[in-house]
């Protein structure tokens, strides 16, 4: 494994920039192992780039894909004061402060410091996932109803990452010429680790985003991915491959859960095109929806990134959500097409396809801890490639 130091490339200006790209490193260490750390870490990042924009009298130039985030930002204030509660929505805004982390990341980890942060995060992703092993094995995390979730809060979350993870772990074996072993040497690790989760909607995603890693390098490596899901079936314990027949199993309690979810989904956007409902106000207003074969009586979101952002905030805030992810994936294609930083940018690509096909089945875009993980990952190809040199 090659280590850069952490001034490779681009020169540090000032002790408020080292600050600054110190807090983010700490920042996305604690990421997969405490959101509180990892926040507070976010407030002392913010505060130094701030700092050093002021001081220096510099203004703001994020990555092109900034700018419909922040129409979605403030399309999502908007809900908020249209909502049935208002004082409910703007809290739950809090949570747009994260988006912050696009221009910090954009700033402090530019040049060689990309590749830095990323081997970082495979690092600690490596701890986490041992973690979960440890708690399957020893600890009887080993059911529906208690599963492995490592240091995290939710077996979600902690799928989320790992799958994110995996992405990352997989761009650098196939385009990295430096780092691969690290890469191999963990990736057993995250891959049981994730496994052991049961959670069908990581799964899924991490094959769509490990796919679209394959048909990027080369096509026919696509045949790799159907030997590798028969060789783990054929390993697996009964209880893994029965999870995963259920995803096709629209007997299964949850399926038919999550078709409901989106029926009533359909009909909250249906009463509220504009300005849904209002941000953490689906829960509230899900039981008027709720229809008969559904079979939770409430739900805190809908299991569904698009449905929950149209119903919780609107139909023009979902197209710019929309317009966000084409103006990423056509960024990322661009830095694929031109090979500039092509590890970054696969990985950041296979993170897009992974959140988009897991976020099918899981509100993962609202989930704070991989929101975190996520917005680094896709900004680090970015930054990577920034080539202005700073006295």
């Amino acid at each position: 494994m090659t280590f850069v130091p952490l001034t490779a490339g681009v020169p540090a200006r000032d002790r408020l920039e080292t600050g600054g790209l110190l807090a983010l490193l700490g920042l996305v260490a604690a990421l997969q192992l405490s959101i509180a750390v990892s926040q507070i870490l976010l407030s002392a990042a913010v505060l130094c780039w701030l700092a050093s924009h002021v001081w220096h009298r510099e203004r703001v130039d994020p990555p092109a894909f900034a700018w419909p985030l922040m129409a979605y930002a403030a399309l999502t204030l908007l809900s908020a004061g249209f909502s049935g509660n208002p004082a409910i929505s703007i809290g739950d805004c809090k949570q747009l402060v994260l988006f912050l982390l696009v221009p910090l990341t954009y700033e402090f980890a530019r040049g060689a410091r990309a590749r830095v942060v990323v081997t970082v995060l495979l690092t600690i992703a490596a701890a986490s996932a041992i973690i979960g092993i440890v708690q399957y094995g020893i600890l009887n995390y080993d059911n529906l109803g208690r599963r492995t979730q490592g240091t995290l809060s939710h077996w979600m979350t902690y799928a989320g990452t790992l799958m994110l993870m995996i992405t990352a772990a997989v761009a650098r074996l196939l385009y990295d010429t430096r780092d691969r072993m690290w890469a191999v040497m963990i990736m057993p690790a995250l891959v049981v680790s994730l496994a052991l989760t049961l959670t069908r909607s990581a799964w899924v995603g991490t094959a769509a985003g490990v796919g679209v890693l394959l048909l990027s390098k080369d096509f026919r490596l696509l045949a790799v991915l159907p030997v590798a899901l028969v060789t783990v079936f054929a390993v697996a314990p009964g209880q893994l491959t029965s999870r995963v027949y259920s995803i096709v199993d629209l007997h299964d309690e949850t399926n038919r859960d999550r078709l409901a979810m989106l029926e009533a989904g359909t009909s909250i956007v249906r009463d509220h095109p504009l300005t849904g409902v209002g941000p953490d106000m689906v829960e509230r207003v899900y039981p008027d929806y709720r229809v008969p074969y559904a079979v939770k009586p409430t739900n805190p979101h809908l299991h569904n990134v698009p449905m929950q952002i149209a119903a919780e905030r609107g139909l023009p805030a979902l197209a710019a959500w929309v317009w966000f992810v084409v103006s990423l994936i056509r960024g990322l294609l661009q830095l694929i097409a031109k090979r500039r930083n092509i590890t970054l940018a696969a990985g950041g690509l296979g993170a897009v396809a992974a959140m988009l096909v897991a976020g099918m089945f899981e509100y993962n875009f609202g989930d704070s801890e991989f929101l975190m993980l996520f917005l680094v990952l896709v900004t680090l190809p970015f930054a990577a490639d920034r080539e202005r040199v700073l006295p």
